[in-house]
């Protein structure tokens, strides 16, 4: 049995990779801090009947955060993207009314990502096309896809922490992998071509040269922009509706690139009437060897609030 006044230091440690994976099993990081919080008092609780002849703390901690997860996701729908629910629009006019009644799957900021042990985690196993697809997958699926393939526990151990069985569990890993197979797909080119393919259309953006701009894309590119429940396919599409955010906003915009999801990202700030850059959007990009495939705009105050976004900047 560990003293208790080690808690902080022995489970302490493991809350940045426990916020991970509890955004991956939910989706959201408000709710994947919730959770991690509610784990960590779930512990503090059984702190004096852990022992670690039986499980090691970061196994035992799992657990507690995974099961935490599926208690939490009963009965709640799950966090889709915009092109997750319908067809793409293909009228560059159509209404851009927010739905704040869907609970939007949301961006993990990377700046989350700076401590020791949240240096674990795999950059390909936050992708947000991944994200998505595991919101698909039945709750105790998905615990069993992170848990086993992401996370490296074994079979048996999954089992212990799920209360089931090692067939039942690679059964469900089984079915998990079939539902997520299309995302694993992206071949990403290498830090330095992303960088520059980014760099390019911050300077296209901002000097509102769509031609440019599309240029950069692949021919079936996505843009989608949660709480607006549209998304948009291919370049032609693209291009027209970046024509009519420009009409809208106009075209004096600052781009700052950022990381979200271990991918390039975006903040974009829109000049107003009264000169002032306000933010607008955050931006999360997929980027292949053929180009900007996916381009997710978030618009929703929840997750600037995530990212700690400043509302207005001064720059002239």
């Amino acid at each position: 049995m560990p003293a208790v006044i080690d808690f902080d230091g022995q489970a302490g440690r493991y809350r940045p990779e426990l916020l991970v994976h509890c955004y991956r099993m939910l989706g959201s990081v408000h709710e994947a801090e919730d959770l991690v919080q509610e784990t960590m008092l779930r512990a503090w609780r059984a702190w004096e009947r852990y022992d670690d002849g039986v499980a090691s703390m970061r196994t035992w901690l799992y657990k507690i955060a995974t099961n935490a997860c599926l208690t939490a996701l009963r009965g709640r729908a799950r966090r889709p993207l915009p092109s997750g629910l319908g067809r793409p629009s293909d009228d560059p006019d159509a209404p851009m009314a927010p739905s704040f009644e869907t609970p939007w799957l949301q961006p993990f900021p990377d700046s989350r990502l700076t401590d020791p042990a949240a240096q674990l985690v795999r950059r390909d196993s936050l992708r947000l096309a991944l994200i998505a697809a595991m919101q698909t997958l039945p709750p105790k699926q998905r615990a069993v896809l992170i848990l086993r393939d992401v996370l490296g526990f074994s079979a048996a151990e999954v089992a212990e922490q799920l209360d089931t069985s090692v067939a039942a569990v690679n059964s469900a890993l089984q079915r998990a992998r079939a539902g997520v197979s299309a995302a694993d797909e992206i071949v990403e080119p290498d830090d330095s071509t992303v960088k520059d393919m980014i760099d390019r259309y911050i300077r296209a953006f901002e000097a509102a040269d769509v031609a440019t701009l599309v240029s950069l894309l692949t021919e079936d590119a996505i843009l989608e922009m949660p709480p607006v429940p549209l998304w948009v396919l291919g370049r032609v599409n693209y291009g027209r509706f970046i024509e009519r955010v420009y009409a809208i906003r106009g075209t004096a915009w600052r781009l700052f690139p950022i990381s979200a999801n271990a991918q390039p990202a975006l903040v974009a700030y829109c000049r107003d009437d009264t000169g002032t850059y306000r933010l607008h959007t955050l931006q999360v990009f997929t980027v292949t060897t053929t180009g900007i495939s996916h381009d997710v705009v978030f618009q929703d105050p929840a997750v600037f609030t995530a990212f700690g976004l400043a509302t207005t900047i001064d720059h002239h």
